[in-house]
């Protein structure tokens, strides 16, 4: 019996609009790609089981657990992180509304959330409070109670749909 092969292989990928060819080590997480040979660590790492949402990336235009992905899945796809949200200074409506409701605390999370709610808002654009943290329920925060993120995501969505080309941008 021959074991598979463990040799570094090439990619190519696009993150935030930007294409990239690297070669990667078959196993290296797409978390671990983003982080360390890309240098984008606005995506966090938190449980490394999928559990929590601290890593969560669009995967063409899908949300994902970036730590249950192996870099070499996304050849040939787009990638959207955090630092791809904002158009250049200027930032998301989820991030402002984030920044202005105080959606967040010490920050870990928040990437997760602000992906989520993208894609979430992108689908939804008038939602209910119920519908928000459905939604939202498959990230987890230590520190805000949610509550907080639930109103900004609100506001966000009403700023949407009250300026609908500010920000549903896909990455």
């Amino acid at each position: 019996m021959t074991e598979p092969s463990a040799s570094p292989r090439p990619i190519r990928v696009s993150v935030n609009g930007v294409d990239h060819e690297r070669t990667v080590e078959p196993r290296l997480l797409l978390s671990d790609f983003l982080r360390h040979d890309l240098g984008l660590t606005g995506t966090h790492v938190g449980c490394e089981h999928g559990v929590c949402g601290a890593c969560t990336v669009a995967f063409d235009d899908q949300p994902v657990r970036s730590c249950l992905m192996f870099a070499v899945q996304a050849d040939g796809h787009r990638i959207g992180t955090i630092e791809g949200m904002a158009d250049g200074e200027t930032l998301h409506p989820l991030q402002m509304a984030f920044w202005e409701l105080s959606g967040l605390q010490c920050g870990f999370c928040t990437p997760g959330f602000l992906i989520t709610a993208r894609d979430f808002l992108a689908r939804n654009p008038d939602p209910s409070e119920q519908e928000v943290r459905e939604a939202l329920s498959g990230n987890l925060c230590r520190c805000t109670g949610y509550q907080s993120i639930v109103a900004a995501v609100l506001e966000a969505a009403r700023r949407l749909r009250q300026a609908p080309l500010a920000g549903l941008g896909k990455s």
